[in-house]
């Protein structure tokens, strides 16, 4: 992930509360090689979401929600979910059973999560969702709404490029890759790295041509230094 970062050179980087450490690594990566080779990649900032950091599991809210789980898994959202999918798995979210809606991620775990998501897909506050409610049912309903209408731009626009794998393969080869393998090279180039390969292809070509048919001497690479 720190190398994806540095290599499409990401300003800011979304991230969940468990991927902190990749994104910590990705700014101390590029400072280091920066202060010894020049110039080279952009210093990446993590930014966190304001209401949430990791979104739990549905079923199992003292758990995050892991995209590793099988796809039938009930606790788990994907962004590729029909919304029939989506509603009923919000609606099976596990509570408790005091029927009070608040912000409590140790005592209720479970409506905390459904808050937090209600508040991602909406742009509220958890906090000032919770004082709206008094009931389970009506929160299940809402949430359910909220995040089947976050995703229906992106899933409408899946469609449209799913029906259209020409126009894909089009979008691919304009991609940013081309600056990420400028973005390779500029790093060889930094270190040396490219002058010593150029040096080795030479000298290997040399040898190769100044023997022997059917034969190759090969010579250390350490003898072609500037």
């Amino acid at each position: 992930m720190a190398a994806d970062i540095l290599l499409y050179a990401a300003h800011r980087v979304p991230v969940g509360g468990d991927q902190d450490q990749h994104v910590e690594l990705a700014p101390d990566l590029a400072i280091r090689f920066n202060r010894t080779y020049g110039q080279t990649f952009v210093v990446p900032e993590l930014h966190r979401g304001p209401a949430t950091g990791r979104v739990r599991d549905l079923l199992t809210p003292t758990a995050k929600m892991s995209e590793s789980d099988p796809d039938e898994a009930g606790g788990v959202l994907r962004m590729l979910d029909s919304p029939e999918v989506l509603r009923r798995r919000v609606l099976r979210v596990v509570t408790d059973c005091d029927g009070e809606v608040r912000r409590d991620e140790a005592a209720k775990p479970g409506v905390t999560n459904l808050l937090e998501i209600l508040g991602v897909c909406s742009g509220t506050d958890p906090a000032d969702a919770a004082a709206r409610y008094t009931s389970y049912g009506d929160l299940k309903t809402n949430t359910a709404d909220a995040v089947v209408t976050l995703l229906e731009p992106a899933q409408r626009r899946y469609a449209e490029l799913a029906a259209n794998p020409g126009g894909v393969d089009t979008l691919a080869a304009l991609t940013p890759s081309s600056s990420a393998i400028v973005r390779v090279l500029q790093c060889v180039a930094a270190t040396g790295l490219l002058w010593v390969v150029n040096s080795t292809k030479r000298a290997t070509s040399t040898v190769t041509s100044g023997a022997p048919r059917g034969k190759s001497r090969s010579m250390p690479a350490n003898r072609y230094r500037p």
